[in-house]
């Protein structure tokens, strides 16, 4: 209720409606469909009109009314004085309005006068953004013109490069026919359609219409929008008006530039890079293939097949499918899986089914064009010969080669024998050539050396001692040197003692198929003496003679090959190989293989001790650098390069790797060797570790040591090898209880110690036949020893007592031979044998005896047996042991 006084002074009571704010925002949801079946869910604002004095509310735009508008009633109506009534007062309706206050007049007044002067400077900014909104349109419209003049210049500069190049194949195809108009009736057909597109050019950047000045829409003095576009003007919180941004509108790339011919132009003025002619060409003979759609022509290989290879390594080197390697294979009915090995001969048929050339390689293949190369060079010259002097044992082979080089070589010999094989070299003293020798043991172990001896000579010298006449190695000697298919001269030496018989040992000879000169032969012999130089210049010339007739040449200017005479182990020099030079050169830095073993030469060093550059065809040297000694017999070859010597030296250590798994895993195969492996299974074993000077002597000990094997005992080399005794040698002869055995070499400091702590057995020789006789001596007390029986006598029971605390007691007659007490008896009954023992009593009376003779009478009582009858006979019988002996 609101008291209201009247003119009249009555106060009336007028009721009215309490005054509340209501919101002005109503908000709600609308779902937006998109493409896709893409919703959204937006937020709609809706905002009213505040009224006062009203009930009705009054639908609201979205831009809420301006602050001018509201306040231009306002400021219309005048202003009323206090206590009089309100101009809009409605009399009916019996409501009263209060009038405003001189603050609220004032408050009003000072909000309408800063409107309008936000209005004037809005309406002076929007002029200012017109202006320079229509500078940038007329600048952006001058540079879209400039550019799409550009464009169309390119436009018309393509089009006439087309048109030249169609004119350039209208041409070509007049001059050399129209075979190929057919497959490239494409390209004129897509020209026209090329050119009528436009060229692609890099696309201005565009702004939303927002974002753009341009886009602003200028704004009218009275507040209006000038154009009646989408574009609004809304105000801000503070009255200031901002542009509504109009929605974005979607952009159509411009047409794609036509590609053609990349110039520098074109690369200078576009990124995208063009389709270049030879990739036309390309796509041009691609669609020739597709459209002939002609089968390709088949691709015959050289196919290169090892040992063994892989299904998938086959198909590749036919340029095969490997489906159908398998799918062939299965025809033939083996399943296999593409990684599968298969053996040379099955995929030689396979290549060959599908039509393809086959060249067979093998693993030992790398070792092709090592040796005995075929020479082709005519520049060759006279070698020296390589002379083999062979022969028994104590005959005077090395004291005649020290006779001829003036040296003492046999004082530096353990026992006054060769056990070693030695190269030297001497000028004759006549015609001043060099003469190679190569000095042979002549014992009965040294049977390889003399071989190797043999095979790299060129001449044999058989010595036989005239006192002595030919023995068994003169007969080996002689078998080699047939072998080797080279000429021999006979040196009969020792003819200044006084029981030499030369005619004796030309004698002999014949028995060996080997005929003197002096007999109607062909075989040069010589009467000489070592010992007082007798004739020795009439063997060089002999030598010298022989060399004439079988013309020795050769080219020195090719790769060295060679063969190895002897290797060791030199502890401060490694390990050094005594070298023959048979071909070719062989210089310091060449890389060489020998046997499992390669190398680069680090020195070389002549018989006399002098260090060589090179050594020529027929020069003995002994050659630093192998990585490891090699074996004796090998024959030497300088290569290319280190990849070549690896590739030949693992080839050979793994085939060595082979053999040695083969013979240590035990023969298989036929009934006869697994017989024999039978009977070697349970023999007893000697185990040795054996070390030597050099690689021969080794070899002639180890092949020692095989011979004297049997059936019930032999050696087991448990380590065999070249150079000094070291701990690691020990500490196997350890583990396995084993003896060393060290051949002109000794064991260093450490090695002894611990051998000696450990309590293992070293012995050292340096003569190969005493090595050989202690082996063996040792070898017999693993062999168990013999049993010999030998009979003593007979005695016959004539009666049987029987003792008490004693037993049955035979009384006996002895008829042959003696019986003894203690000695082993058998019981004889109707001539079988019923019991084996021991004679336990023996008495003669009523004392016991030791014997018993012939014709007499004893008392006899067996061991643990008293089955005796009357008639019976007793044998008495002894056992003697004997040792036996390898």
């Amino acid at each position: 209720m609101v008291d209201t006084k009247t003119p009249g002074d009555k106060t009336l009571s007028v009721p009215t409606k309490t005054l509340t704010l209501k919101p002005r925002v109503e908000t709600g949801t609308v779902r937006q469909s998109f493409s896709h079946g893409r919703t959204k869910q937006v937020v709609v604002e809706k905002r009213g009109k505040r009224r006062v004095g009203g009930d009705a509310p009054a639908t609201e735009t979205h831009a809420p009314e301006p602050v001018a508008a509201k306040a231009a009633p306002a400021a219309k109506a005048p202003l009323s004085r206090p206590g009089a009534a309100p101009a809009g007062a409605r009399g009916g309706s019996g409501v009263v309005l209060r009038t405003l206050t001189e603050d609220e007049r004032s408050a009003r007044a000072s909000a309408l006068a800063d409107a309008k002067v936000r209005e004037v400077e809005e309406r002076r900014q929007a002029e200012e953004e017109a202006k320079r909104r229509a500078i940038r349109e007329s600048a952006e419209k001058a540079e879209r013109e400039a550019a799409e003049a550009r464009r169309k210049a390119e436009e018309e500069r393509h089009r006439q490069e087309e048109e030249a190049k169609r004119k350039a194949e209208g041409e070509a195809k007049k001059r050399f026919g129209e075979g190929e108009a057919k497959p490239a009736a494409a390209a004129p057909a897509a020209a026209p359609a090329a050119t009528a597109r436009p060229a692609t050019t890099r696309p201005a950047t565009t702004r939303p219409a927002a974002a753009t000045p341009a886009a602003r829409t200028p704004v009218a003095a009275d507040g209006s929008d000038e154009d009646e576009g989408p574009r609004q003007i809304r105000r801000g919180p503070g009255g200031a008006m901002r542009p509504v941004a109009a929605p974005k509108t979607t952009h159509k790339p411009g047409p794609q530039k036509e590609r053609g011919r990349l110039t520098v132009v074109t690369a200078l003025n576009d990124d995208v890079r063009e389709r270049s002619i030879a990739s036309f060409r390309r796509r041009t003979q691609r669609l020739k293939g597709h459209a002939s759609n002609e089968p390709k022509e088949k691709l015959v290989r050289e196919v290169t097949i090892p040992e063994a290879i892989t299904i998938q390594e086959l198909a590749n080197r036919m340029s095969e499918r490997a489906v159908d390697v398998i799918r062939l294979l299965m025809k033939q009915g083996a399943m296999h899986k593409i990684t599968d090995v298969i053996d040379a001969d099955t995929a030689q048929l396979i290549a060959e089914e599908l039509g393809h050339s086959v060249k067979r390689v093998a693993a030992s293949d790398v070792e092709e064009g090592l040796f005995d190369v075929v020479d082709d060079s005519t520049d060759t010259e006279t070698r020296s010969p390589v002379v083999t002097v062979m022969g028994h044992v104590d005959h005077g082979k090395t004291s005649l080669l020290d006779a001829l080089r003036h040296a003492n070589v046999v004082s530096g010999e353990a026992g006054g024998i060769t056990q070693h094989i030695g190269a030297y070299q001497v000028t004759s003293p006549e015609s001043g050539k060099k003469i190679t020798f190569i000095d042979t043991p002549g014992h009965a172990a040294f049977t390889a050396m003399r071989a190797r001896g043999a095979k790299v000579t060129d001449i044999v010298i058989l010595v036989v001692a005239a006192d002595d006449g030919v023995m068994p190695q003169t007969i080996e000697a002689i078998n080699h040197a047939k072998a080797a298919k080279v000429p021999m001269i006979v040196a009969i030496n020792k003819i200044d003692k006084p029981d030499a018989k030369p005619e004796r040992v030309r004698t002999e000879l014949l028995q060996h198929e080997v005929q003197v000169e002096s007999f109607g032969g062909e075989v040069v012999d010589v009467e000489v003496s070592a010992k007082n130089k007798t004739n020795l210049d009439k063997l060089l010339e002999m030598i010298a003679l022989q060399a004439e007739l079988l013309e020795l040449k050769t080219n020195s200017e090719r790769p060295a090959e060679g063969t190895v005479i002897e290797a060791k182990l030199d502890r401060g020099r490694g390990p050094v190989a005594t070298v023959l030079v048979q071909r070719g050169t062989l210089r310091v830095g060449d890389i060489i293989v020998a046997g499992a073993e390669m190398g680069r030469v680090r020195a070389l060093i002549s018989d006399q001790g002098d260090n060589l550059d090179e050594a020529g065809p027929s020069v003995p040297v002994e050659v630093l650098g192998f990585n490891g000694p090699p074996e004796a017999g090998d024959r030497l070859a300088v290569v290319e390069n280190e990849a070549r010597a690896r590739q030949v030296t693992s080839y050979r250590a793994h085939q060595k790797r082979e053999n040695a798994a083969a013979s240590i895993s035990g023969m298989r195969g036929s009934l006869e060797q697994m017989m024999s492996q039978l009977k070697t299974a349970g023999r007893k074993e000697f185990p040795l570790i054996v070390k030597a000077d050099v690689q021969g002597s080794l070899e002639a000990i180890l092949g020692s040591l095989e011979k004297l094997g049997t059936e019930e005992v032999a050696a087991r080399i448990l380590h065999a090898g070249v150079g000094g005794i070291s701990e690691s040698d020990v500490t196997l002869a350890e583990g396995f209880n084993a003896a060393i055995i060290g051949f002109s070499v000794r064991a260093n400091k450490e090695a002894a110690a611990a051998a000696k702590r450990n309590g293992i057995e070293i012995r050292y020789y340096n003569i190969i036949y005493d090595l050989v006789d202690d082996i063996k001596k040792a070898m017999s007390g693993l062999l168990a020893p013999t049993l010999r029986e030998t009979m003593l006598g007979n005695a016959q029971i004539l009666e049987v007592f029987n003792i008490s605390k004693v037993g049955k007691v035979a009384g006996c007659r002895v008829t042959d031979g003696t019986v003894e007490r203690g000695a082993n008896v058998r019981l004889i009954r109707d001539n079988v044998v019923v019991h084996e023992g021991k004679l336990s009593t023996l008495k003669r009376f009523k004392d016991e005896v030791k014997e018993v003779q012939s014709g007499q009478e004893c008392g006899m009582a067996f061991e643990n047996y008293g089955d005796m009858r009357v008639g019976d006979v007793i044998e008495c019988y002894r056992i003697e042991t004997i040792q036996r002996s390898l």
